[in-house]
């Protein structure tokens, strides 16, 4: 048996998601796993909001229910969540 089984977080300790469903981006310079980040655009995307404020909330509230995200961080992960947002519209 091995002594690692996966790998793992560097800030809560979990396995580090993986597959098809996780999207990396750019956290602080720290390239960091997303997990569902295409279907929370979509799902963003398709109540045709103009506010960037609206926006970035309704990617945090949905980014947040699927991703752990540490809250010291929030502020990082919504600047770096809303940038890929814009890249992909």
């Amino acid at each position: 048996m091995s002594e690692k089984d996966g790998d793992y977080c560097t800030v809560c300790g979990g396995i580090v998601p993986s597959g098809n469903d996780v999207r990396q981006i750019d956290v602080d310079g720290k390239v960091t796993g997303i997990n569902k980040l295409d279907f929370i655009f979509s799902e963003v995307k398709k109540l045709n909001l103009t506010s960037e404020n609206e926006i970035e909330e309704e990617i945090m509230k949905r980014a947040t229910v699927l991703n752990y995200i540490p809250t010291k961080k929030k502020d990082s992960y919504a600047k770096a969540l809303i940038e890929e947002y814009k890249k992909s519209v």
